[in-house]
């Protein structure tokens, strides 16, 4: 955890992130993403209770004081009117208000049920906003093989199996820039990727990854490189950023005419998720284990139909040819 980010935390929210880290083995980007929701939720409480001047600008209000005997005072109104607060003055959305919900429930599951600070759990009927659902984005078959076709310059290679990584296995960013050289074996046909909370899993490979990725390994630079372990090395010599594999990725979307139209790197596994189940009628427990899913639930925005699906379905029914005599 970086110490920097957690100079303001108190001793019982750097002991919860502590215990998130090492032992629940969650991402740095969680951790900080838990501190920001609790964070919030402490000035909140603070400002509500009358423990600071009410002029006192929100951001500089000190969280450093927060203890166990502030936290035993919190009710679930207390957690109903800070939602609303987030609403109203934060103009908060339901999906910024779902994750904070989940880093109250998660904290103070921690204070009940793993250190037995709190006796009773204030948030247990704590209900999660509801989250308006939508299909994933993706790409069709036909803008795929333009993608991949418009791939081109000084690093093709490179970013050619990149693209085909993405579209084929359907990893995640922080998969694809934390791969290794030893990740892949391709005798075996098979590229290990360490996806959240540090899980590791073994994807396949199909022809397509297996000739990508023996193409890129002949080119890959090995002179003067600074993480020699990296799969994907940058043209500094370093291992790829995400940032860098966005902007690669962004490059080829704008040479196709998809700029600026909702795709991005995430749309990619979306696309690998909806092919493999349209085209491919994979099982949907398998495809929650190829995208590294902990729940069902999360691979099911992938089963929705086809436009084309829904058409001939339309067209099969008995009626579809009944004309008015």
């Amino acid at each position: 955890m970086n110490p920097i980010t957690l100079s303001d935390a108190p001793a019982i929210l750097k002991e919860f992130l502590g215990y998130m880290q090492t032992i629940k083995g969650k991402s740095a980007k969680t951790i900080q993403e838990y501190f920001f929701d609790l964070r919030t939720f402490f000035r909140y409480l603070k400002l509500s209770r009358g423990l600071v001047e009410s002029n006192t600008p929100f951001q500089e209000i000190s969280i450093e004081d927060v203890d166990i005997c502030l936290l035993k005072t919190v009710t679930l109104t207390d957690v109903f009117e800070f939602m609303n607060f987030m609403l109203s003055e934060k103009n908060n959305q339901a999906a910024a208000r779902a994750r904070k919900v989940s880093s109250l429930r998660t904290f103070f599951h921690y204070l009940t049920n793993k250190t037995g600070q709190l006796d009773k759990n204030p948030v247990q009927e704590l209900e999660t906003p509801k989250l308006k659902k939508s299909l994933p984005k993706y790409l069709s078959f036909e803008q795929c093989i333009d993608l991949l076709n418009s791939i081109d310059g000084k690093y093709k290679e490179r970013d050619y199996c990149i693209i085909t990584l993405f579209l084929n296995c359907g990893m995640r960013l922080s998969e694809l820039i934390g791969l290794n050289v030893t990740d892949v074996n391709l005798k075996e046909k098979v590229l290990k990727v360490t996806g959240k909370g540090n899980k590791e899993r073994m994807l396949y490979l199909n022809d397509a990854c297996v000739e990508a990725l023996q193409s890129y390994l002949k080119v890959r630079p090995v002179e003067g490189v600074i993480d020699k372990k990296a799969l994907f090395i940058s043209r500094l010599n370093k291992r790829m950023g995400p940032q860098s594999v966005q902007q690669m990725v962004n490059k080829y979307l704008t040479k196709i005419g998809l700029h600026g139209q909702g795709y991005s790197v995430h749309k990619l596994r979306h696309t690998a998720a909806t092919l493999m189940y349209q085209h491919g009628n994979v099982d949907i427990r398998v495809l929650k284990d190829i995208l590294g899913h902990e729940n069902l639930g999360t691979t099911e925005i992938y089963t929705h139909l086809s436009d084309q699906q829904m058409a001939d379905a339309a067209n099969a029914n008995p009626l579809s040819k009944i004309k008015k005599r």
